[in-house]
């Protein structure tokens, strides 16, 4: 089939399809309403991704997502517990329990999980960020990584680094789906995870 594709939609079917989690059975209708959709939307939609692209920042302290400052509106929240760190994977692991609503601490975004395989090591996550804040009155680190292998190998990896600080380090409960993404959890899973987290 691909023979028979024009040179710009297959260009942009190679593009789309470098996009993760975009399903190969959704990159053909993506490309078409590209290029059947309204200009006005479609414009609005490429300008969109380049103002995201380009406005959208890590903090400097967790390396959540931030705009408009170096500091991400739950590091500036004067409110949190800044002794009880909770050591997610992604940005969107984070959205998840905030909205669950239960946990007031500070949050740090490793920016994906250990994977040999995908040639993804600790230097490539921000685990030294996380070490050096350990050093400003933590108490608790609580993983809650996803139920994975990469998740529990790098809540190990990182455990291990930790261990042997006066610091309480703690994981979500058991019960989680194996294999399963934070993300996609409803928020009774999650408040019962956060809840009944045990020592790690």
């Amino acid at each position: 089939m691909s023979q028979h594709m024009l040179p710009s939609f297959k260009r942009l079917i190679a593009q789309l399809q470098k996009v993760p989690s975009l399903a190969s059975k959704h990159v053909y209708k993506v490309a078409a309403y590209i290029i059947k959709g309204k200009p006005q939307l479609v414009e609005e939609l490429c300008r969109a991704m380049i103002d995201a692209r380009a406005n959208i920042l890590n903090c400097t302290i967790c390396s959540n997502w931030t705009e408009g400052s170096d500091r991400c509106s739950v590091c500036v929240d004067t409110t949190r517990d800044r002794s009880l760190v909770c050591v997610v994977e992604q940005w969107y692991d984070l959205l998840a329990i905030e909205r669950v609503g239960v946990y007031r601490g500070v949050y740090h975004v490793l920016g994906g999980a250990l994977c040999p395989l995908d040639g993804v090591g600790p230097s490539d996550l921000s685990i030294n960020q996380l070490l050096m804040r350990l050093n400003e009155g933590v108490a608790e680190v609580i993983f809650a990584t996803n139920p994975t292998p990469e998740g529990e190998a790098t809540a190990g990896y990182i455990s291990s680094l930790i261990h042997d600080r006066p610091i309480v380090i703690s994981k979500f409960a058991s019960g989680l789906p194996t294999g399963s993404l934070l993300e996609f959890m409803d928020k009774v899973t999650i408040h019962q995870a956060f809840v009944g987290r045990r020592p790690f």
